[in-house]
């Protein structure tokens, strides 16, 4: 699947702005990750903005989100490594690939760091930096819906803590216009 078709198809599944702004967020950690890595950034990027396709339709029937969205994806022909990930990122699946692991993190990481965002006076990713968002990891209070403890497993891909924090801000300051921060 295209990334043009890939996006209409999250615009005909998600109404939520801020959800398809997560999606968004999603694809340019995913893609930046799998250059850091070697990898596919195409098939990446992909699975990052499809992940959640399914997340209204899911909503109030959570033990199917993924499930839907992965089916969807599958009747669709879409790259069974990237159906994979989808599922596996809301543990409807082993997390097995390099590309499965990356999503299962990058899936919170993309909320701490709009909220590290959002907090600074001028709103803007710009504005902030690695030290400012490990700062606000550590601070217990802070985006609670942002899993740390998944953030952590950025180890299973390789990757310590700061350096997963720093690839991801790079990224989402890539399509901040995109983003609106």
């Amino acid at each position: 699947m295209e990334r043009e078709a890939a996006l209409a198809l999250v615009k005909e599944h998600v109404k939520t702005k801020n959800l398809v702004k997560h999606m968004l967020a999603a694809e340019a950690i995913m893609r930046r990750l799998a250059k850091r890595l070697g990898e596919d950034e195409v098939l990446w990027g992909l699975a990052g903005l499809l992940h959640d396709v399914d997340y209204e339709e899911t909503k109030d029937n959570p033990e199917q989100h993924a499930v839907i969205g992965a089916e969807l994806l599958e009747s669709l022909g879409v790259d069974p490594a990237v159906v994979q990930a989808v599922r596996a990122h809301a543990d409807k699946g082993p997390r097995v690939s390099l590309m499965d692991k990356a999503l299962y993190a990058t899936d919170p990481l993309t909320g701490l760091l709009v909220a590290a965002a959002l907090i600074h006076p001028d709103k803007k990713l710009s504005s902030i930096d690695t030290e400012f968002v490990m700062n606000r990891f550590r601070e217990k209070g802070f985006a609670r819906g942002a899993n740390r403890e998944i953030i952590q497993t950025c180890s299973d891909i390789g990757l310590e803590l700061e350096e997963f924090v720093s690839l991801g801000l790079e990224a989402l300051q890539g399509i901040s216009e995109e983003l609106g921060l």
